[in-house]
Parts: C-alpha cells; sequence; structure tokens
C-alpha cells in the first residue's frame, strides 16, 4: 500500500513515541521534510503546537524528524529495511553555518562548555540550488563556488535499543544523525530492531555534503521522500547495514574517531562471513586490501565511519 503521509507532528528524538503511521512489509510512503532549523520548503517556521514538546524536560530543537513508522511484524531480533525511493529537493536554497561551541575544531556542545578561549562567531551561508542543473551556488570571498547537489537523508534510525530515546542530532546503533553521504536515493538501509515495530524516523536532508561534515553544517534544505518498508526476520544484525548497485556498506558510530572505525569495519567482516561465505581471516584480508570507508561526521555526540566493500567481489 502507499501513503502520502502529511506530517502533523514533528519530533527531536529518536524512540517509540506515539506512531505516525502503521505500515505492513511491502508499503511506501512519501512525505516532505522541513530543514535542520524547522522551516518547511517556503521558508515558514514549523508551529510550535508540532513540534514534540514535554513539561517535564526541553528539547535540543535540531534536525525535526518525520515519523516515527510503525512497522507491523518488525519484532526485537528481525531488521527492519527501508529503501530510498526518492529524494526530490523542492527548495531552490540552503543554508550552511559556522556556529559556536560546534564543529569539529571544538569538543563541545549542547550544554557542555569547556573552552578557555572565545568560542567562533555565527556565520550563515545562504546556497543557490539550481534544481534543473542540480548544483549549488555560493559566492564567497570573490570566488563563484559551484558544486554538483548529491542529496540524503543527515538523520534517519530506528528507536534504540534498552528502552533508551536519543536526541535527533546524536547517532548510534540505531542509525539516527549519521551524515553519511551514502543515505541516498537508490540505497537500500538494514536497521536492527530493538522495539516491536522499528519506529523509524527520518529528516535533515542535505543538499551536498563533505565527508566529515566539519564546520557541523551541511547544505540544509527540504525535499519530498518516498520510502519502502520491508522486515527480514531473525537477522539480527547489530548495527546499520546499507547496500547500493555497487558497493555494501557498514555504519559505526562512536568516540573517539577510532572506535567508529573500528565498530564498521568489524561488523563488514562478520556480514562478509555470515552471509558470503568467507572465512574470518580471508575476509579481513580482502577488505584490507579492496575495502575503502567514508567519515560521515566529525562534529555530533558520536562520529560515524562507514566501511564499503565492493559488490564484485562478493562472488
Amino acid at each position: 500500500m502507499h501513503h502520502e503521509y502529511k506530517p502533523s507532528k514533528y519530533y527531536f528524538t529518536f524512540g517509540p513515541c506515539e506512531p505516525a503511521l502503521r505500515l505492513r512489509a511491502g508499503d511506501t510512503v512519501e512525505t516532505a521534510t522541513v530543514d535542520a532549523g524547522g522551516q518547511d520548503r517556503y521558508g515558514n517556521p514549523v508551529p510550535d503546537e508540532m513540534l514534540q514538546s514535554s513539561r517535564e524536560t526541553e528539547y535540543y530543537k535540531a534536525n525535526p524528524l518525520v515519523g516515527p513508522f510503525y512497522v507491523e511484524g518488525a519484532e526485537v531480533g528481525d531488521a527492519l529495511v527501508v529503501e530510498i525511493e526518492k529524494i526530490s529537493l523542492n527548495r531552490e536554497t540552503a543554508y550552511s553555518k559556522i556556529l559556536p561551541n560546534f564543529g569539529s575544531f571544538t569538543e563541545e556542545g549542547p550544554g557542555m562548555r569547556l573552552l578557555f578561549n572565545k568560542p567562533l562567531d555565527e556565520v550563515r551561508y545562504d546556497w543557490s540550488l539550481d534544481l534543473a542543473k542540480k548544483t549549488g551556488l555560493l559566492i564567497v570571498s570573490g570566488k563563484r563556488i559551484e558544486v554538483p547537489l548529491d542529496p540524503f537523508i543527515g538523520s534517519i534510525g530506528v528507536a534504540p535499543r534498552f528502552g533508551r530515546h536519543e536526541t535527533s542530532l546524536t547517532p548510534g546503533e540505531y542509525g539516527g544523525n549519521m551524515d553519511c553521504v551514502e543515505t541516498k536515493e537508490g540505497t537500500t538501509l538494514y536497521f536492527p530492531v530493538f522495539v516491536r515495530g522499528g519506529y523509524l524516523s527520518f529528516g535533515d536532508v542535505h543538499a551536498a555534503q563533505g565527508d566529515g561534515e566539519i564546520c557541523g553544517v551541511a547544505l540544509e534544505t527540504t525535499a519530498d521522500v518516498r520510502l519502502k518498508f520491508g522486515v527480514l526476520k531473525g537477522k539480527g544484525i547489530e548495527w546499520p547495514r546499507f547496500e547500493n548497485a555497487e558497493h555494501i556498506m557498514v555504519a559505526g558510530s562512536a568516540r573517539p574517531l577510532m572506535a567508529a572505525f573500528k565498530i564498521a569495519h568489524l561488523e563488514m567482516v562478520r556480514w562478509l562471513v555470515s552471509d558470503y561465505g568467507f572465512e574470518a581471516n580471508d575476509a579481513l584480508q580482502v577488505l584490507s586490501q579492496v575495502g575503502t570507508c567514508r567519515i560521515g561526521n566529525v562534529v555530533d555526540p558520536n562520529y560515524t565511519v562507514v566501511s564499503k566493500f565492493p559488490k564484485k567481489y562478493l562472488s
């Protein structure tokens, strides 16, 4: 069944909140996202009554998420399958920023102030998007910077394990704010199911981004997104897995960066052993020679590394 979903509420956490829709394996959902700052395709802010709120606590208001989507038949120990069928940018602008107390040049973040020196000043950059040419343009320092657009979902994941709720700013074993350029149209994602129904949420579409998102902010914009859902029974994976036409991939998120690197590559070895008939030592050897990796982010509460293995070596 195909669902055209118009969000009535946006969340700032990954977790088992009230489901936006209840889906079955094979269903598709098409919906629109707002940007990381909570503005829609027309530049209008989302009304406060549509944003997650609580009388008992406050939320870090970044990356408003659509969802969560409950998938019938998805049980703890299964894998939730999410095919990204479409990411269609629907706005001719994107913004980026340099922010105080955030980014790869500081270990600070929300609620944590450790710098002795003065923080960076906030600077906003407004990019023009040519949706027909699929390019983004910035005039800066007397230069015309034109980049190809490569849209992807910056923040996508399921409810975390052990009853946790995690902020929309944080990546982990549940996916989350991985800021990984590989979560784009044509990619299939596999998430561990830690809570019955999965509770998939997503948002924070980027028009383009370099590896690491080093200033902390990509080309933040809005899009129409279509996802198809499925369930792999008893798959029992521990970390998000992706695949496209050329690669299988694993995302690991942790601090320090080396821990994320190790998680992603160890999980890749396990995948090669469990599904593709490699002996463990042989998988490590081949991965060492043909594997590549992407750095999703080095700015969030956890960093993200994606291990990539070419499919042509699987058979």
